[in-house]
């Protein structure tokens, strides 16, 4: 273990996480086969391996936190890019059944690849639209967990990622700077998609010091039928 796992594995065991050797190498062979898929498609602006431990994998780990991922079976992540948060969650916690849906192959063949490199066990890469893929049996109103990571608006995301979510369940939203105006522009979107806000926990990212948000909402009824639109026309006309 060299410096920068050192600094990450102790910022983990400072929130309760403790990794095994075994995770640390899953890590690496993520941060590696990131990097190196990442010359040939556009994965990420951050490829320096202490920034990917920390922007990516400590952020992305930093939902675990503030919920009890012990008490999650069933997880959705929505418009997952490079894996951001699914696949740092789902090596700290093997026992999360992990959805990830994204809207373009190559980045679900990378997954794929990374899943494969890696060996995890109980990951489904769903390749697609949010707003189809919450209309089929098995996945609407299924998940325990839906998690998005600067992907849009809340406004639009609760009707890209609500309509996953069972009852009782939790959407987080990962967001960086402070989300209260986005939550007032999300009111009646919440109304409409059964979620209600539970809280906003807030933390500041090692090294760098920058604001990190998570907005927890909790679904409180089934999706109304109508919901998800067509693919489309929530980032084109969003519920406010």
């Amino acid at each position: 273990m060299d410096f920068v796992q050192d600094q990450f594995v102790t910022r983990l065991q400072e929130q309760g996480i403790k990794l095994s050797s075994e995770q640390l190498d899953q890590f690496e062979t993520y941060y590696r086969e990131l990097v190196a898929w990442n010359e040939k498609m556009n994965l990420t602006g951050i490829t320096e391996r202490e920034q990917v431990y920390t922007k990516h994998f400590y952020d992305s780990i930093s939902l675990a936190f503030y919920m009890d991922m012990n008490q999650v079976k069933r997880m959705a992540d929505i418009g997952s890019g490079a894996g951001f948060p699914g696949i740092p969650l789902k090596i700290c916690f093997p026992h999360l059944k992990l959805t990830i849906i994204d809207s373009l192959n190559k980045r679900i063949s990378f997954l794929q690849h990374v899943v494969n490199e890696t060996k995890l066990l109980e990951v489904e890469l769903l390749h697609g639209r949010a707003e189809d893929w919450a209309r089929k049996v098995g996945h609407r109103d299924q998940y325990d967990l839906v998690t998005a990571r600067a992907v849009a608006k809340l406004a639009v995301l609760n009707e890209f990622c609500l309509p996953f979510v069972k009852v009782s369940g939790t959407f987080a939203a990962m967001k960086g700077s402070d989300p209260a105006t986005e939550i007032r522009e999300a009111s009646r979107s919440l109304k409409e998609l059964k979620g209600k806000v539970a809280s906003v926990e807030k933390f500041v990212l090692p090294i760098e010091e920058s604001d990190r948000h998570l907005v927890m909402i909790h679904k409180t009824f089934a999706t109304p039928a109508k919901y998800p639109r067509k693919a489309g026309t929530a980032l084109k006309s969003p519920i406010i």
